[in-house]
C-alpha cells in the first residue's frame, strides 16, 4: 500500500505516520527526518536545509524529489511505504507520480489531518521547549502555517479529484486519530 500524509505543520503527521506504518507493515518515511538527520551530521545538505528551515521555507523540489526518489528505491519500500512531508507541491506530486509510475505503482489513498490552527501552533511551541527545535518560533510556525496553506493545501484538491482523498480529524487523543486514519485507509 502506498500512502500519503498531509496536514499543516505540527499536527501529528510524524506519530501518525509511524503508528499507521507500523500497523500496516510499511515504513514511515519522514523527508523532515531525514533532513534534519542531515543537519545534524552537518553534512552539505544538512546546512543548506538549515539556512532554508530556519527562514521557514519549504526545501526546493529538486533536493527532496531527489532524496525521495532514492529512498523509494530501497529494498523495505517494495510492500508499500507511508510518506510524511512529500509531496507538498504541485510540481512534487508529479515527480513522485512519474517515480511511481516507472515502478508500476501508484498512491493508493492520501491522508490528510484536518486540525485547529491556534491549537496546533501551541502543540509546536510546547513541542519546541521539550526538544530544543530551534526552527519552531511563533513567528516561524506561522509563516510555516502560511506556506501550507498557499503550496500545500492545494494538493488536497488534486487528491479529492483523483478520489485518494481521505480526510480525518487530527485532534484529540493520538490513540482515537490512529484508529480513524485506519479506518479511512481500510474502510
Amino acid at each position: 500500500m502506498q500512502l500519503i500524509i498531509m496536514g499543516p505543520p505540527g499536527a501529528g503527521k510524524g506519530t501518525q505516520a509511524a503508528k499507521i506504518a507500523d500497523r500496516l507493515g510499511i515504513p514511515a518515511i519522514s523527508t523532515g527526518d531525514i533532513f534534519r538527520a542531515n543537519i545534524k551530521n552537518g553534512t552539505e545538505l544538512g546546512l543548506r536545509v538549515k539556512e532554508i528551515t530556519a527562514a521557514g521555507q519549504y526545501v526546493p523540489d529538486e533536493i527532496t524529489n531527489a532524496i525521495v526518489e532514492d529512498r523509494l528505491a530501497q529494498d523495505d519500500c517494495e510492500p508499500g511505504f507511508l510518506l510524511d512531508g512529500y509531496p507538498r507541491t504541485v510540481g512534487q506530486v508529479a515527480a513522485l507520480d512519474a517515480m511511481l509510475q516507472a515502478s508500476g505503482r501508484a498512491i493508493d489513498h492520501a491522508l490528510v489531518l484536518t486540525v485547529d490552527t491556534d491549537a496546533v501552533v501551541q502543540r509546536l511551541l510546547r513541542r519546541a521547549e521539550v526538544e530544543g527545535r530551534v526552527d519552531d518560533t511563533e513567528d516561524v510556525i506561522r509563516e510555516r502555517m502560511a506556506v501550507y496553506a498557499r503550496e500545500t493545501a492545494p494538493l488536497i484538491d488534486l487528491y479529492r479529484e483523483r478520489g485518494l482523498l481521505r480526510e480525518v480529524d487530527g485532534m484529540g487523543e493520538i490513540d482515537d486519530v490512529t484508529q480513524r486514519l485506519l479506518q479511512a485507509v481500510q474502510g
